[in-house]
């Protein structure tokens, strides 16, 4: 998976004025100015950021509210917090935290998606293999985070997963068995619990929710 370069994604910060890129293969966070206009894109000077060796950055979320942005590491299993400064459109590494129980001991297992709450007062990463929903919250006065546990899917590979846009929801699609799983977000501990609904989907490997 890093024989080259592997760029996953290519969000737009919340101003819309840059474009940051996760590329699997570097091991590195890419930061383009964005010409909305002309709709081309140019690198940004600093031109990005490196992760550890190994990490295989994937997918990213911004904090709704803070300067603060949350990568998920495929090969690594974790989840790095950066410092967002949205004039330069510089990134400052804050804490790279494990998306994976201490106990756990096996292997074959990768990240794959990430989002905030919309509340900015969890994020959430998913894990293939271990399968499960790990679940953090964020310090809102550091953008620090603290796990809080880690929830199945209720199937094989989640390989994506969304939050409805008021925070309440959250569907886990579990690509290898076929199936989108629904789950209610306690607001007071930010864990998911299964609601029991369960919708069946060839192969789903993407969600979005259009509002």
């Amino acid at each position: 998976r890093q024989t080259g370069p592997h760029a996953h994604a290519i969000p737009l910060d919340p101003t819309g004025r840059f474009a940051l890129c996760p590329d699997l293969g570097m091991d590195r966070l890419f930061v383009y100015q964005l010409d909305g206009a002309a709709g081309t894109l140019r690198p940004n000077d600093p031109a990005g950021v490196d992760l550890a060796p190994g990490a295989g950055p994937r997918h990213l979320d911004f904090h709704p509210t803070r300067p603060w942005v949350y990568v998920i590491n495929e090969l690594g299993s974790t989840i790095t917090a950066f410092e967002w400064d949205g004039e330069r459109g510089a990134l400052r590494e804050m804490q790279t935290v494990s998306t994976l129980p201490e106990t756990f001991m096996g292997r074959n297992t990768t990240c794959a998606d990430i989002h905030v709450a919309p509340s900015g007062r969890f994020v959430y990463g998913s894990n293939r293999g271990h399968d499960s929903i790990a679940a953090f919250a964020i310090d809102q006065a550091t953008g620090a985070l603290t796990p809080l546990g880690h929830t199945p899917t209720g199937g094989q590979t989640p390989r994506n997963f969304a939050i409805d846009p008021s925070g309440t929801f959250l569907f886990a699609a579990n690509q290898n068995t076929d199936t989108i799983v629904t789950f209610r977000l306690d607001g007071e501990t930010g864990l998911p619990i299964p609601t029991g609904q369960v919708t069946s989907v060839p192969s789903p490997v993407c969600l979005r929710i259009v509002s």
